[in-house]
């Protein structure tokens, strides 16, 4: 999805949880787009008053209010030629939604106390953590913008959906836990890649990033073990977590379990919901008892 449509000017929203890499994914749309060589201009609409927001998006000239001593560009201006990132923006006030629309559709903004239009030459991306379509019909949001905003959508699911990217996304923490802290941590023991794989994550990869760094620091050397996590003990939620069907799927399954477990069978088998004496037999039943090993 973002190759496709980073190379366009079209508007994307964002669809994800906090914490789940979605200012991450809006960066990287822009440096593969034609607009990478321009700036990146993220807005946290969370913390826009409705009072401040125009000024904040368009700028005021100097003397336009009490306290306007100087004038001050505002997002649309500092983002010209480039994208503009609007950050949850399931937060704007309605009167901001309504003043950021009529932008939008004239392609032009007038600041505070300015007698002329300006016109602008932006990219919007936008994220929510929210259904949007929901806040339409409890009319928090205007429909209007939502399809101004919504050309193109992008859902990023939560860490707990995505189990094969945790143990990547781990080493590539530990490596830059590694070069920030100066450490020399070297990998994860069995026990730490257990409790990586099974914990829920409702922070996302925000948490596990700050996790991995505080695990680091604490190991200094050597392997990370599962106390230097700090993480609470819990039952596997991932939808790896199975019973086994005897299906043409268990193969896939249990190879997927043994590589994210570095090829601990115990750690396998836990991931698979299923006994060890079962796991050996699939193994051998499907050929691949030799194919990784025991660690």
């Amino acid at each position: 999805q973002i190759r496709l449509v980073a190379p366009t000017d079209m508007s994307v929203l964002i669809f994800g949880e906090n914490g789940t890499g979605k200012e991450h994914i809006a960066h990287h749309l822009h440096d593969k787009s034609k607009r990478a060589g321009k700036p990146f201009v993220p807005v946290d609409c969370g913390s826009l008053s409705k009072d401040l927001a125009p000024s904040a998006f368009f700028g005021h000239v100097k003397g336009a209010f009490t306290g306007a001593d100087s004038t001050k560009k505002g997002y649309f201006n500092e983002a010209e030629g480039g994208t503009l990132f609007l950050d949850e923006v399931g937060n704007l006030a309605l009167e901001t939604q309504q003043m950021l629309l009529r932008a939008i559709q004239e392609r032009r903004y007038r600041p505070i106390g300015d007698k002329t239009d300006k016109s602008f030459n932006v990219r919007i991306i936008a994220a929510t953590n929210e259904d949007l379509e929901k806040a339409v019909i409890e009319k928090r949001f205007r429909q209007d913008l939502l399809y101004r905003l919504h050309d193109f959508e992008i859902t990023v699911p939560p860490l707990r959906d995505c189990q094969e990217d945790i143990m990547p996304l781990a080493e590539f923490f530990r490596e830059i836990a590694n070069n920030e802290l100066e450490c020399s941590v070297t990998g994860f023991d069995a026990e730490a890649r257990k409790t990586l794989l099974t914990h829920p994550w409702p922070g996302n990869v925000r948490e596990l990033r700050q996790k991995i760094m505080g695990a680091v620091l604490q190991a200094q050397t050597g392997v990370v073990m599962k106390e230097h996590l700090e993480l609470a003990v819990t039952k596997p939620t991932s939808p790896v977590s199975f019973a086994l069907r005897n299906d043409a799927e268990d193969k896939e399954r249990i190879l997927r379990a043994l590589k994210q477990a570095n090829g601990n069978r115990k750690v396998a088998a836990e991931l698979l919901g299923i006994g060890r004496t079962t796991l050996y037999s699939k193994l051998e039943e499907y050929g691949l008892k030799y194919k990784f090993q025991q660690s």
